[in-house]
């Protein structure tokens, strides 16, 4: 067995290697970019080497500065995670020249799997199902609509080395493969250094599900059963599950045979993923192998208690995988959502910034039976990164059936606290409570079509509505009443807490009545339910967690001289508790309206100017691209919402701006 493994990556998945590593008794080597200089998997890793600047072209994918460090520490084998170089056959083979084992599959199945467009001329000569589209390399913009036009729109655009989204764009007309292609160039050259292109056809209503392989160097290849990663935006995963809610016993093993077959047909070994599009009438097509650990590997692990990991290690060190395929169980239910450092109120665009706030919930197996596992690689007081993908964490969760396993989650997100950056925490809770994917009626266009105008927030319902109100109400007491015990007052001036309140909860109010009895409040909302609430909270706590009746909700609380912001279950909303009277006169006040910001084009998220499309005096139509920003390795293109006409540009290409700084003028 290795006595010391390199991680050649960062973040959560250097510290999920790490983690496993120190489990089997190995020493553990972290790299780190000037920008990741005090990152965790730094501090936790036995030895750490700097090798470069932030910029992962100047760090993370420089093969001969990972030598460097495996030559300077004396590593013997090198685990590369998933992302930079886990790909690139070129590092496995300089490892194997330098004598160092890779912690992943031959070069040879790298080479093959890891460009696109091979691995599907040979899944198509290994019997595998492929989707129809044009597998050689296409050079220009003109090229790619003629090939689109013959394919039949929609089509998608792809680079041949992506991988995690990047270089993907969906077109359904002649301009947005023209636009489509050269954005998806752009992404690919700057995250894999290679801008090589194919499309194919895109499936309508499809299911995005993957196999999971696991072989050995002595021939053995296993399938692991399945994940379902439809739920995805902007072809980034975003919830992954485990297993998938629409194959039924025969599609399952169809597809992992097909998987295994296709593995065995590259001589792959260590852990490796094949994906599928699957249709409607469960029609599965091969999309691509993926020769690496998956970033939603855990909801596997947590079905099947294999740890990939270490079986990566072990098959990497010559040993025989101690499994065979009918030992592979998939017993309950996985379910896992990403978090991202992504603003879901603004188009779920990047943000950075320091965790002024991180506490995730407590890991481990629950009360009622559920188990809770959270792969990270921030800590409260660290820093979001401009440099690289947004994931702050990945939250998993196990049930024995699927919908407690949903329920473990949504109760998970509603006690993670995360401040100082913008987030997705709001959008995974409002999943979570969706019909729709609580039903697992489930295809990749999930997001555009129940979200289709972005994600404003949930509005609570009348009964959660209530509860809320409730809430507010006795946060509002509590606080009112430690005031009202402060010491050094006029005996005879000592003020009485009231138990008559009006809360005010966006647009609506609810008259609320509160009595104590004994160690709670009972709270009565008039026309509604009366309830006992429970709770241990105290003001400067910014969790709290309230029984009412027998339902238990945790609320994040913000509290402000004259409001309490509520954070459940993808509600975020502003509470104004008010006497009767006060009430009454607020209801007098006129709205202050925000500025008007109509005639500007803001830079939405922190970022990199990378081109301006118009210039002074220009007439714009609506939907036509003004400016692209660059954050986070991704590029976003910024378009007019209205005719109009230019009249100043306020930066040019390569500025750095930050968050609503204006990059135009209209007039």
């Amino acid at each position: 067995m290795f006595k010391k493994i390199l991680i050649a990556n960062r973040g959560e998945i250097a510290c999920r290697v790490i983690r496993t590593a120190k489990k089997m008794g190995i020493a553990t080597v972290a790299v780190y970019s000037d920008a990741d200089a005090n990152a965790l998997h730094v501090r936790e890793a036995d030895e750490a080497v700097h090798i470069g600047p932030a910029p992962s072209n100047q760090s993370y994918i420089v093969i001969d500065k990972i030598l460097e460090a495996v030559r300077k520490t004396g590593a013997d084998a090198v685990h590369p995670g998933y992302g930079f170089l886990s790909e690139n056959p070129a590092f496995a083979a300089a490892l194997e020249k330098e004598g160092v084992a890779f912690i992943g599959p031959p070069v040879r199945a790298i080479e093959a799997m890891g460009d696109k467009i091979t691995s599907k001329k040979l899944a198509a000569e290994a019997g595998v199902s492929t989707v129809p589209g044009h597998m050689g390399l296409i050079e220009t913009a003109d090229e790619a609509v003629r090939i689109a036009s013959e394919i039949g729109y929609p089509v998608m655009i792809k680079a041949s080395a992506g991988g995690g989204g990047k270089g993907m764009r969906i077109a359904w007309n002649d301009a947005e493969a023209r636009e489509g292609f050269q954005s998806s160039r752009n992404e690919a050259k700057a995250s894999f250094g290679d801008d090589r292109i194919f499309i194919e056809k895109f499936v309508t209503q499809p299911r995005h599900i993957e196999i999971q392989v696991l072989g050995d160097q002595h021939g053995t290849v296993l399938y692991l059963g399945e994940r379902e990663c439809s739920i995805q935006r902007r072809n980034q995963k975003v919830i992954e599950e485990a297993p998938s809610p629409f194959l039924d016993e025969a599609t399952r093993k169809a597809m992992g045979e097909q998987a295994v077959a296709l593995a065995k047909a590259v001589g792959y070994f260590s852990a490796g993923t094949v994906e599928f599009i699957v249709d409607g009438d469960r029609n599965f097509y091969f999309l691509e192998m993926n020769t690496r650990l998956q970033v939603e590997h855990p909801v596997t692990e947590l079905v099947t208690g294999i740890d990939l990991v270490e079986q990566m290690i072990r098959v990497a060190a010559g040993e025989k995988l101690a499994l065979s395929q009918p030992d592979i169980k998939l017993n309950g239910w996985a379910i896992e959502s990403r978090l991202y450092a992504e603003d879901p109120y603004r188009n779920f665009l990047p943000s950075i910034g320091r965790l002024t706030r991180y506490r995730p919930p407590e890991e481990g197996r629950q009360e009622n039976g559920t188990i809770l596992r959270n792969d990270t690689g921030v800590f409260e007081g660290g820093e979001i990164s401009m440099y690289y993908d947004p994931m702050i964490a990945k939250l998993c969760s196990w049930g024995e059936t699927r919908l407690s396993a949903i329920d473990a989650m949504g109760e998970a997100l509603d006690r993670f606290e995360v401040e100082g950056i913008g987030h997705n925490l709001p959008f995974l809770s409002a999943v979570m409570q969706h019909p729709r994917f609580r039903s697992g009626n489930l295809t990749t266009g999930f997001i555009a079509e129940e979200f289709p105008d972005g994600f404003s927030g949930v509005e609570p319902q009348t009964r959660a509505a209530e509860r809320l109100a409730a809430i507010a109400a006795v946060i509002h007491h509590q606080v009112q009443s430690r005031a009202a015990q402060i010491s050094g007052t006029i005996g005879n001036h000592r003020r009485i807490v009231g138990s008559d309140w009006v809360v005010q909860l966006g647009k609506t109010e609810h008259r609320i009545s509160l009595d104590l009895e004994g160690d709670h409040i009972v709270t009565q909302v008039e026309g509604g339910e009366r309830l006992a609430v429970e709770t241990d909270w105290l003001p400067g706590r910014s969790l709290g967690i309230f029984r009412l009746g027998d339902t238990v909700l945790a609320v994040k609380i913000d509290l402000s001289p004259s409001s309490i912001r509520l954070r459940w279950h993808g509600v975020d909303i502003v509470a104004h508790v008010r006497s009767p009277r006060v009430a009454e006169l607020a209801r007098l006040m006129p709205e202050k309206l925000p500025p008007d910001t109509s005639k500007m084009l803001l830079c939405p998220m922190p970022g990199v100017i990378t081109s301006i499309s118009v210039a002074e005096g220009d007439e714009v139509e609506a939907g036509q691209a003004l400016a692209t920003v660059e954050a986070m390795k991704m590029e976003n293109i910024l378009r007019a919402e209205r005719k109009g006409r230019v009249a100043r540009v306020c930066v040019k290409a390569g500025d750095s701006l930050a968050v609503d700084e204006v990059i135009l003028q209209f007039d």
